[in-house]
Formats: C-alpha cells, sequence, structure tokens
C-alpha cells in the first residue's frame, strides 16, 4: 500500500472520530472546532508534500 494512500486514509478516519465524538460537523459551531479542522488539514496537507518531497529522491 502506498504511503499516500495511508496517510490519505487516516485523515479520512480522523475526520469520521472528530464527527461522531467533537460533533465537528453539528448545528453548534465555534472557532474551536473551526481551528481543530483547520489543523487537522493542515497537517494532512504538510504530510502529504513531506511524501511527496522524500519520494521524487
Amino acid at each position: 500500500m502506498n504511503l499516500t494512500n495511508i496517510i490519505t486514509i487516516i485523515y479520512f478516519l480522523g475526520l469520521i472520530f472528530a464527527a461522531f465524538f467533537f460533533d465537528l460537523w453539528g448545528a453548534e459551531t465555534n472557532i474551536k472546532k473551526g481551528l481543530i479542522a483547520l489543523a487537522w488539514t493542515a497537517i494532512f496537507l504538510i504530510s502529504l508534500i513531506y511524501v511527496d518531497k522524500n519520494k521524487e529522491h
């Protein structure tokens, strides 16, 4: 299995976990939930760039 696929699966599992246990996509939103989602997406994008950069060498 490709490392990019593993990172993507972990990202989606994290989103599902946050949706069910932290009510990330609930009707009552606040800045904390938005920042959590933004940080998780930033970590995902940074890890994809890191994997792609190391794959070229």
